[in-house]
């Protein structure tokens, strides 16, 4: 089974091409100040995400009909993670619905699978013995406002490029 981006509720088809997605913080949120004596202070007032999907292959994403002028779901499937010494861990983010979060644990300079379950955004792994750290994996789902996509189209090679920005609502 292969996972594709979903966008407005449409899925991104697997001809539209190989995907480069990219998924990033939103800057002007957050900062570093110094204070009097020196000390360097940060500070955030919100966090958000913003990010381009992009690709080259046989046919256009089929996205045209989406109303861009409003904010629609985008379930990526650009893989964030958290990870560290504990079993227990906090999703900074919302987990697509539709794909459950997995985890990695790491053995002898190697990554293994182990079970995790998550709940309310909680992600709980299987001790593993020997393990140096745990990984969960999960795909994010977002609100985001989106560009309508810049698209060509290559006759010679009879291909269809396109990319699109997004920023979280």
């Amino acid at each position: 089974m292969s996972v594709r981006p979903k966008l407005g509720g449409i899925e991104i088809p697997r001809h539209a091409g190989a995907l480069v997605i990219t998924d990033g913080k939103l800057g002007a949120g957050d900062g570093s100040f110094r204070l009097s004596g020196g000390t360097l202070v940060s500070m955030e007032r919100w966090s958000k995400r913003a990010g381009t999907i992009s690709a080259q292959g046989w046919m256009p994403p089929g996205i045209g009909g989406l109303d861009f002028s409003q904010p629609m779901e985008l379930r990526s499937t650009k893989v964030r993670t958290v990870g560290g010494a504990g079993l227990v861990y906090t999703l900074p983010f919302t987990p697509r619905p539709d794909i459950e979060p997995w985890a990695f644990a790491l053995v002898d300079g190697d990554w293994r699978e182990t079970p995790c379950s998550t709940v309310d955004g909680v992600s709980t792994v299987t001790a593993v013995a020997g393990a140096e750290g745990y990984q969960v994996w999960a795909m994010p789902i977002y609100s985001v406002k989106v560009t309508p996509p810049d698209e060509s189209q290559d006759q010679g090679t009879a291909s269809h490029g396109w990319a699109l920005s997004w920023e979280e609502a």
